[in-house]
């Protein structure tokens, strides 16, 4: 009989003690992944890159028009008030929210979940005929039920990682562009890669209409560009646009919304040898042959 008390005893001691050691749970460390195959829409890749470096002669304006954006766009994603004032050296980014590879990767940090709200206090009894009674008891009592806290009562907050995404994948628009000439006359200089000749030249007379190849925005018209004279620029879709240099006067501004086949501009000679209409045709910045895209009437 004595040896069952103190066995009850024993057992009563061992209890407290387990519940004193189990009062925390040690955080959990999970390092956040980074999806480094973002999956990309099908399409073309975009040959740009995310900043560029201004070089000796650069101007916002021929930036834009090297590489396919609205110089307004890129002035108001670098912060510049006056897009006619850069500097050597300067850095311009070309994409907004493009992460750098070199971002640390987020630590998220679980918070410690306290199982026990209560702590019972380690009680050393005296042998006594009590003590025994009360070893006896607890034997009968059910072990500690343990709750477990659901993620809907406490959700960590969760920083996602920076994800440096694959160049941006751009919508082409082929179909839903359809292309005419932007002046009548003969082509007297071809496109040509080789020697450097970014457009097509079209002979024509002082004061002939000029007219937008494509619907569009434009988004540069001035005499900023050197050796292009008198100058339009319209953005048709986030791959191409098209330039009309040369001109003796210039019918439509900045922002202007045009038309397929709408009226621009005259036909000039303003930084050129000659009365003529140069055009070129870029995509995602590059110079293409506008002889790919319309019916040209050639020498």
């Amino acid at each position: 009989m004595k040896q069952t008390h103190l066995l009850a005893l024993f057992t009563l001691i061992i209890l407290l003690s387990a519940c004193s050691a189990d009062k925390y749970r040690a955080p959990v460390y999970e390092r956040g992944k980074t999806d480094a195959t973002q999956e990309s829409a099908s399409g073309e890749k975009d040959w740009r890159p995310e900043v560029y470096v201004v070089q000796k002669g650069d101007t916002m304006y021929g930036i834009a028009f090297n590489y396919g954006f609205d110089y307004h766009e890129l002035a108001e994603l670098n912060g510049i008030k006056d897009p006619s004032v850069i500097s050597i050296g300067q850095k311009i980014r070309l994409f907004p929210g493009r992460a750098s590879s070199d971002s640390p990767q987020t630590i998220v940090v679980k918070p410690i979940e306290n199982l026990v709200k209560e702590q019972p206090k380690l009680v050393k009894y005296s042998y006594s005929e009590k003590a025994l009674a009360m070893a006896e008891g607890i034997q009968d009592v059910p072990g500690p039920v343990v709750t477990t806290i659901s993620n809907a009562e406490s959700k960590p907050a969760v920083v996602k990682p920076a994800v440096k995404p694959e160049p941006a994948t751009v919508s082409v628009g082929d179909a839903d562009l359809t292309w005419g000439l932007p002046a009548q006359g003969k082509v007297i200089t071809q496109f040509s890669e080789a020697a450097n000749r970014k457009g097509i030249d079209i002979a024509g007379k002082l004061g002939q209409p000029v007219m937008a190849s494509a619907p569009g925005k434009v988004v540069y018209s001035g005499s900023g560009l050197r050796g292009y004279g008198k100058l339009i620029i319209i953005k048709h879709n986030s791959t191409y646009l098209t330039a009309y240099a040369h001109n003796d006067k210039i019918l439509v501004k900045e922002g202007d919304s045009i038309t397929r086949g709408q009226k621009i501009a005259e036909m000039g000679s303003t930084d050129a040898d000659r009365v003529k209409l140069h055009f070129e045709l870029r995509r995602l910045g590059k110079p293409v042959d506008p002889a790919k895209y319309l019916p040209l009437e050639k020498s």
